[in-house]
């Protein structure tokens, strides 16, 4: 065997059989008595028995649906599929359902140069969304409206982007740190009636002001009704913008409005290489299931402590509400993972004891050129899968991996990777 094509792990059977892909297969032979060989025949019966297959994928993670599809695909062709047709749910509901478990169990940890560290647990979660919600209710959002935001991937993001969705409105997201042309090149396409945005953030030691940027994203989208400022200091609001704070003390029941299938849940965007960045929209249906899909692969659970370094501007942003979906704890992560030094993020995974740690590639490869050895400077044994995406993991990167960090890790690159490639969003 060559040095290229070398295996450099392999699970052991207790790690195996105590995974969630191996816990659906079992259901799959209890409640469909269907057994697979091999992984690669579990696949193939995937993508080819499609009905049967996203079938069992709502039935074993009893995802919740107000009304049942008339069939699961009702004609296969490509364009024009139609999937789940007559089926009524909400996504918000099925991720904040993952708490009801336990309420006091932490849903966020949030690890932001800005703000500190904090915490917020399932029910502090839920009732801030449903104060929000009920506030942007006030304000006249509704079902197919649109709510964007530019906010760092801290509690607020998520507060925003699940009380959007729990109305039937759609959610779109862009990274403070971009320009207010970049910013308004996507959401002047889409119209957006609210816009939630923080005007200032602290990077890498630094106080970075977005307040004549976010002054300008307000006056270039003519549709807008009202705009909500989250501030970090004691400076006045914005001219017209309304508390982001005040909009989160309401006592308010948590409700959902049920939509089709394929509603439109959040709008992301190409990169805009090639002319503007193209809006592209995900439904609810087709997230809440492809994003259960995916917790199989990432093997992760109620039991699970995720963190995927990713800024908000980024689609992997969304995988964190994978993982919160699942009933996990989420570590958000709002710094520069190379201040003070390369092993700022590492040093707070230990200390958070992720099980789950994700990032693109190119961080991956940047901590084997800084050659930190993270396994011998901190404690990891809690940390039991690595993801990585964005390009493909280079063999030196993989080395790295099982050389400094000094675990028993499973590798599952979203994307990209000779270990295993899963896509993260299919149309649906």
């Amino acid at each position: 065997m060559t040095d290229e094509n070398k295996i450099l792990w392999t699970p052991s059977a207790a790690r195996a059989n105590n995974s969630q892909m191996a816990a659906y297969q079992e259901w799959l032979k209890a409640n469909r008595d269907l057994s697979f060989y091999s992984y690669n025949d579990l696949w193939s019966w995937s993508v080819t028995e499609l009905e049967v297959f996203w079938q069992s994928v709502c039935d074993f993670f009893q995802l919740k649906f107000s009304a049942p599809a008339t069939t699961v695909l009702r004609e296969r062709r490509m364009p024009g599929a139609e999937w789940f047709p007559g089926a009524r749910l909400n996504w918000a509901e099925n991720i904040l359902s993952a708490g009801l478990v336990d309420e006091q169990k932490q849903a966020l940890v949030v690890q932001s140069e800005t703000f500190g560290r904090s915490e917020m647990s399932w029910k502090q979660l839920r009732d801030s969304v449903a104060s929000l919600a009920a506030n942007l209710r006030d304000m006249g959002v509704g079902q197919g409206d649109r709510v964007a935001a530019v906010l760092p991937n801290t509690e607020s993001a998520i507060i925003a982007c699940l009380a959007t969705t729990s109305l039937g409105a759609i959610w779109s997201l862009c990274a403070p740190d971009m320009g207010h042309v970049a910013i308004l090149d996507r959401f002047q396409q889409i119209k957006p009636k609210v816009l939630i945005y923080q005007d200032n953030y602290k990077h890498a030691g630094k106080e970075i002001s977005r307040a004549e940027e976010m002054s300008a994203v307000v006056a270039g989208l003519p549709d807008l009704e009202q705009h909500i400022a989250v501030k970090t200091d004691d400076q006045p609001l914005p001219k017209g913008a309304v508390d982001w704070t005040g909009l989160l003390t309401r006592t308010a029941e948590l409700s959902f409005a049920q939509v089709a299938f394929d509603h439109p849940l959040w709008i992301v965007y190409s990169s805009g290489t090639t002319g503007n960045p193209k809006p592209i929209v995900h439904g609810h249906g087709g997230i809440l299931l492809e994003g259960s899909k995916q917790s199989l692969h990432l093997d992760v659970s109620d039991q699970s402590r995720f963190c995927w370094l990713t800024s908000s501007g980024w689609v992997m942003w969304n995988v964190q509400l994978v993982a919160l979906g699942q009933g996990a704890t989420v570590m958000l992560y709002d710094r520069a993972p190379n201040y003070p030094d390369m092993l700022d993020i590492w040093r707070r995974v230990a200390h958070e004891k992720i099980s789950y740690f994700g990032a693109g590639a190119a961080f991956f490869s940047a901590c084997a050129k800084s050659m930190i050895e993270p396994g011998d400077a901190f404690d990891l044994s809690s940390l039991v899968s690595l993801g990585a995406t964005g390009s493909p993991m280079t063999s030196d990167g993989y080395e790295w991996i099982y050389r400094a960090v000094k675990s028993d890790i499973w590798l599952a690159p979203i994307s990209g990777g000779p270990i295993f490639a899963a896509p993260l969003w299919v149309a649906m």
